[in-house]
């Protein structure tokens, strides 16, 4: 039976094969087309870049805790007692003539100790069977008036007061409680230098920044400028950021 006696030519079906492969053809390169360009996304967004951004501020510190002790040592557990006393409210009136207020001293508890009731005894020649210690501590945010007076403690060494013991003798402690206050723009600064690094790598490798691929925000940490001054404080925090690089 011919092709003309089943109803269709010859020719057509040799035009509609061609079509067919055409077709298959063009597919074909479609699909290898768009895989090509996801693969080429997928190491575009495989590249990235890691950099560091660092932020440091020098503040004054705002809150002083000055614990002002003070020893003494007698044989008549008394006499210590009152002498102890005295001497503290000797120590706290001159304190008030420095400026501080009331409401920002508070006077310890005497600790005393006897040598002769030790469950151990010692080599300690002391002439004295008792001695005592307690301290004046200053909780101030006045950070000036703490430094001008701790140089002039001494002079209650002239009344016979003898400042130190167990209580670190007369050095305060500088704290810096503001840092809220900075941490929205040490973290913004951070962030700014950390893109700029990273910037200048992409520059280098003849790419473009692209988005943030992953951050990583860094403690604040608060330390002393230096030994000498522990009343100016540092405040520092470094921002770890990854970006993406694009061709």
């Amino acid at each position: 039976m011919t092709d003309n006696q089943q109803g269709r030519p010859r020719g057509g079906r040799a035009v509609a094969a061609l079509l067919l492969g055409v077709s298959i053809a063009v597919g074909l390169v479609g699909a290898a087309w768009i895989g090509g360009q996801a693969l080429r996304a997928f190491k575009q967004f495989d590249r990235s870049v890691e950099a560091k951004g660092l932020s440091e501020r020098e503040v004054m510190a705002d809150l002083a805790i000055w614990p002002v002790g003070f020893v003494e040592a007698d044989n008549d557990l008394g006499k210590l007692y009152a002498t102890l006393e005295r001497q503290g409210a000797r120590l706290t009136a001159f304190l008030e003539q420095a400026g501080f207020k009331a409401d920002e001293m508070s006077l310890s508890a005497p600790v005393v100790i006897d040598r002769q009731a030790r469950e151990y005894g010692g080599d300690d020649r002391s002439p004295f069977r008792y001695t005592g210690r307690a301290a004046v501590t200053v909780y101030t945010t006045d950070v000036e008036r703490v430094r001008a007076t701790m140089g002039k403690v001494s002079e209650l060494g002239r009344e016979g007061i003898v400042i130190g013991g167990d209580y670190g003798g007369a050095q305060p402690q500088f704290l810096f409680n503001g840092l809220n206050a900075l941490k929205p723009g040490m973290i913004e600064e951070a962030t700014r230098n950390a893109r700029e690094s990273a910037g200048k790598f992409a520059i280098d490798s003849g790419s473009d920044l692209g988005k943030i691929r992953r951050a990583s925000q860094g403690q604040f940490s608060i330390s002393d400028r230096d030994a000498n001054t522990p009343h100016i404080k540092r405040v520092r925090v470094v921002s770890t950021i990854e970006y993406y690089l694009v061709d």
